[in-house]
């Protein structure tokens, strides 16, 4: 009797799992918290966010550095980001791209009902890293929508769609939170980086006079932090467990963050204490403030 053997995929097929691999990758290498976070997602969900953090993580990269490293000028990389949406756009529209970072976002894209009113605004946002300098609070907002809130809606498409036959709008009391989860992390990092923006990029994103400014953008995010954690525990069992250790690691940092200056360097959490939160969401725990 012959042994059985083991059927290898081919095709589309292969180029599909090959794409997720290449986006897995792109996310070990470059967030080791991330990392963590998403693998405490389940199965289902867990290789859509790669590919949705993935694609974020390319365009960040053109706009941050690397490209500038490379000798693009900033004309040059504000074209190359053109291309990199319109190259999203088509495949999301078509099913396939031979960027294979680009043809995992479509899968998930077209799996969870990803469309080009949440595709734009990611893309606009990272324009205005190549052409604002100081934002005032308008042009906060509308960086933080397309720069974080559309990436914590894309995810919640994921949470809800993944695996369904056909995608659902999800409810609006998760779509608000999802908003707010994202304008919290995206103003603690910050504050985290506030330094760093300034001195190596150039960027102001908050603008900040005085330490009472200062205290008003951590008031935002304790607000902002506390409305998600009180639908958190509606989202789906095998994604709740992945965005409460998230959301209770931002919410660390903003606790330490408040007893910190701006002048004390990076804040960060020791890996002790991430492990501590991460088993906590592990355990079933609802995130912290969800009773508020």
């Amino acid at each position: 009797m012959n042994a059985p053997t083991t059927q290898l995929a081919t095709g589309l097929a292969l180029y599909d799992r090959t794409a997720m691999d290449a986006a897995a990758a792109v996310i070990a290498r470059y967030s080791t918290s991330f990392g963590l976070a998403c693998r405490l997602l389940g199965p289902r969900p867990r290789p859509h966010v790669r590919n949705i953090y993935a694609l974020a993580r390319v365009a960040d990269e053109v706009v941050d550095g690397p490209a500038v490293e490379a000798g693009l000028t900033a004309a040059e990389a504000m074209a190359l980001l053109d291309r990199l949406e319109e190259e999203c756009l088509s495949a999301v529209a078509q099913g396939f791209s031979g960027n294979l970072v680009l043809h995992a976002f479509a899968r998930t894209a077209r799996e969870c009902g990803i469309g080009a009113p949440l595709i734009q605004p990611f893309f606009a946002s990272m324009r205005a890293d190549l052409q604002v300098s100081r934002h005032d609070a308008a042009s906060h907002d509308a960086y933080v929508y397309g720069s974080a809130e559309v990436i914590g809606l894309m995810c919640l498409h994921v949470f809800v769609n993944a695996g369904a036959r056909h995608p659902s709008s999800p409810d609006p009391d998760l779509a608000e939170g999802a908003r707010r989860l994202g304008a919290a992390f995206q103003d603690v990092n910050f504050l985290r980086d506030l330094h760093d923006d300034r001195a190596r990029l150039g960027r102001d994103y908050l603008d900040l006079v005085s330490p009472a400014d200062r205290a008003a953008v951590l008031d935002r995010i304790d607000l902002d932090l506390a409305a998600a954690a009180r639908v958190i525990p509606l989202l789906p069992a095998d994604c709740r467990r992945a965005v409460t250790a998230a959301h209770d690691l931002f919410a660390e940092l903003a606790s330490r963050l408040r007893t910190s200056s701006a002048d004390d360097g990076r804040v960060r959490v020791p890996d002790a204490v991430k492990a501590r939160l991460a088993a906590r969401a592990m355990l079933g725990f609802a995130p912290r403030g969800a009773r508020a």
